[in-house]
């Protein structure tokens, strides 16, 4: 028995009926590595859910999705010396990087049917107050799913740079974007951040839902854990009673009991390490789920 949790749900893209518009243009995520590709995937789905959250129209939520899921189609032409790159790039290959956004528009543009979503490579590292790339534009020229794509993405690039296993801890990461979204006097515009505060304010939502939905999934598992419990707390009984027995016909009784209770592989001789084993599972998620109801006390308390 395991519990798995996976971080990006994809029912809404479902309910977008995303998957049969964008065949061709996902086709195209076959050309990047297999980071890069579930980097994309991923912040299709973020921007897909912050759309939703944003009271976008259908038409404009599938339109934004399809640019997310293009947004670094221009890294294929990076060298994978600089994108694979596990430590600090040199300023030199910073800027070889930054150069997939201009890279994948100009791939964009080449093909009809890419066409319509440049604006996903192209303004995503553009920032509110002008200290993006590649063109350092202002809020004003900023199209909205840019500045929305701009979101899922750094949101996703730390989520994924930090490994996380659950969203325990995923208030740190907002409080990232937040920064980012404050002014800081910097940039040709220094009365405005980096990114959008509705929209930062929208991903707090997304991910509280996600968080949720993360406590409902583990609920379910802890559920299973306590009937198993339940279980060998039946089993103890018989072990006690057989242990107490003075008739050698009382003991086989007991232990016949216990016998058909056993699951799957469990025996006479690893039934108590096995229930160990669900007593630690037990514990351990509960913990989880306490951990993540303080995480969304902590999310609604945050400020933009």
């Amino acid at each position: 028995m395991a519990y798995e949790f996976n971080f990006y749900d994809k029912t809404n893209l479902k309910s977008y009926n995303l998957n049969e518009s964008m065949r061709y243009q996902l086709n195209m995520l076959d050309t990047l590595d297999v980071f890069t590709r579930k980097h994309c995937e991923n912040v299709a789905n973020l921007t897909c859910r912050l759309c939703e959250y944003l009271h976008c129209n259908k038409n404009f939520t599938q339109y934004c999705t399809i640019c997310a899921y293009l947004h670094d189609i221009g890294k294929q032409f990076i060298p994978p010396a600089v994108l694979q790159k596990p430590g600090k790039l040199t300023d030199e290959e910073y800027e070889t990087m930054k150069t997939h956004t201009t890279l994948g528009y100009q791939l964009c543009m080449k093909d009809p049917k890419l066409k319509p979503y440049i604006a996903g490579p192209l303004y995503h590292h553009e920032a509110l107050n002008g200290s993006g790339y590649p063109q350092g534009l202002t809020k004003k020229d900023i199209p909205y799913e840019g500045q929305i794509i701009r979101v899922a993405d750094e949101y996703d690039a730390i989520v994924s740079k930090r490994q996380y296993k659950s969203h325990i801890g995923i208030s740190d990461t907002l409080k990232i974007l937040i920064e980012n979204a404050t002014p800081n006097g910097s940039g040709k515009e220094p009365n405005l951040g980096k990114n959008n505060p509705l929209i930062v304010k929208a991903l707090f939502k997304v991910v509280i839902s996600n968080i949720e939905y993360e406590i409902s999934s583990i609920i379910g598992y802890v559920e299973e854990l306590e009937s198993e419990l339940k279980r060998f707390g039946q089993i103890l009984k018989y072990k006690e009673k057989m242990e107490k027995a003075k008739k050698e016909k009382d003991k086989n009784y007991y232990m016949e009991g216990m016998k058909i209770l056993f699951k799957n592989n469990e025996t006479m001789d690893n039934y108590l390490s096995i229930y160990e084993e669900y007593q630690n599972a037990y514990k351990t998620r509960k913990a989880i789920i306490d951990n993540l109801y303080n995480e969304i006390k902590i999310i609604k308390k945050l400020k933009v």
